[in-house]
């Protein structure tokens, strides 16, 4: 691992500070929204801006790097996400704020493609889990990092908007100032929804709604914690928590996803967090408690998003997988871009509680879902490993972990889908 990290320690840095900028955005945006008064269903439409715009920088990105090459890509869309970060406080309006999360959202999705796919170059067959691995991990700190961060100076100025501006200017100097070969880009075709349907309805659902509860947790936790009255420090050790939670359990549910039916792991994860949630969103829960829930809504998201794309995975010849993970990532898009207008909006009806019960909801259609599943076929032969991967991530990398996963098993004629109803 240390000879992957001193050959990829550049990009990792790089990555490892655009990520405190973008976790910094995340969480600042939220608790300054209620500063400048704005409506929760107003705050949810920012919010959910970000994945609108990263959908689209999925499906437009991978053309403009053929036209003009990763370098020039990178360096644009890094001016424009610099740019837009300190736009926010001289222009405090929801709908110019929305307008600008499209556009910083498409960017970031182009510099992880483009971060991603220099990645993989400077990767051997030997090297790749380790430096995906470590990729995941910068990703996790970065998020955390920007947490705290949030408690350097108040919230209602210019510097906390500032510092992520600054920190994703220096993130592209060791990437940019390093001699590292630019990678041969090639798009990734796309699996046909109807067909990955075909192959997984489980996995298809399944990202459909923990990006709904993803993009809940990016966005509107900040926004919840306004609400109940948590203080800027309060609300940083809350976030925080939950990406602390995902970095704990990565592994031990990693573990048990490698020795398990993988769909009764996602059925009982997916139930669990759901009672969880629903007590919290129905109890007025103390502070410590509540970090306690943050832990497990982070530690049980971020690795069930792991073992969808595992599960998938399960089903899928090599050739497959990187077509499967752009329409994955595809479907998480469109939950992510849903998950925050309806916690805005639920929680415009019901008050604050109704942040964790959207996230309750979620996680007991998945529960339901993957139940019924297991009543119409086989549980699969388990062609791959376990592999963490973040929501973060571009479909260059979920891709390159579903291949590096993948010990060409092959699958039991019995589990292998016929159709949706089988």
């Amino acid at each position: 691992m240390l000879k992957v990290i001193a050959s990829t320690w550049p990009l990792l840095m790089g990555v490892m500070l655009l990520m405190v900028g973008n976790g910094m955005q995340g969480s600042l945006l939220g608790i300054r929204g209620a500063i400048e008064g704005f409506r929760t269903v107003e705050i949810s439409i920012v919010i959910s801006s970000y994945f609108v715009g990263f959908l689209a920088g999925s499906l437009m990105v991978p053309g403009m790097i053929r036209r003009v090459g990763h370098v020039r890509v990178f360096s644009a869309l890094g001016s424009v996400i610099s740019a837009g970060l300190v736009l926010y406080p001289v222009a405090p309006e929801w709908f110019l704020w929305s307008v600008l999360r499209v556009v910083i959202g498409f960017s970031f999705c182009g510099v992880y493609i483009t971060a991603e796919s220099w990645l993989n170059q400077l990767s051997t067959n030997e090297t790749r889990g380790q430096a995906l691995s470590a990729y995941m991990i910068v990703q996790m700190i970065g998020i955390i990092t920007a947490q705290f961060l949030l408690n350097v100076a108040n919230p209602d100025g210019f510097v906390l908007f500032v510092i992520p501006s600054v920190l994703v200017s220096l993130a592209f100097i060791p990437i940019l100032l390093t001699d590292i070969p630019t990678p041969k880009f090639e798009s990734t075709k796309r699996l046909g929804f109807r067909a990955l349907w075909r192959i997984s309805p489980l996995g298809c659902v399944g990202m459909l709604l923990t990006g709904g509860v993803f993009a809940a947790m990016f966005g509107m936790a900040s926004v919840w914690g306004a609400q109940v009255g948590l203080s800027v420090r309060q609300i940083s050790i809350f976030v925080g928590a939950m990406y602390v939670g995902g970095l704990l359990l990565q592994y031990p549910i990693g573990w048990l996803s490698d020795r398990n039916d993988r769909r009764r792991l996602i059925l009982w994860l997916s139930a669990f967090a759901g009672v969880v949630m629903l007590l919290a969103g129905l109890v007025d829960l103390p502070f410590a408690l509540n970090l306690a829930v943050a832990m497990v809504l982070g530690g049980i998201t971020n690795p069930l998003y792991s073992l969808l794309i595992a599960y998938t995975n399960d089903f899928l010849a090599r050739d497959e997988m990187a077509a499967a993970s752009s329409g994955m990532l595809f479907l998480n898009g469109l939950g992510a871009i849903v998950g925050p207008l309806v916690t805005g909006w639920i929680m415009t009806q019901i008050g604050p509680g109704g942040f964790f019960l959207f996230i309750a909801a979620n996680f007991a259609g998945l529960a339901a879902y993957a139940l019924w599943r297991m009543s119409r076929r086989a549980a699969p032969g388990v062609s791959g490993n376990f592999a963490t991967v973040a929501p973060t991530a571009s479909a260059v990398a979920v891709g390159a972990v579903m291949e590096e996963a993948d010990t060409g098993a092959p699958i039991p004629p019995a589990a292998k889908p016929q159709s949706a109803s089988h």
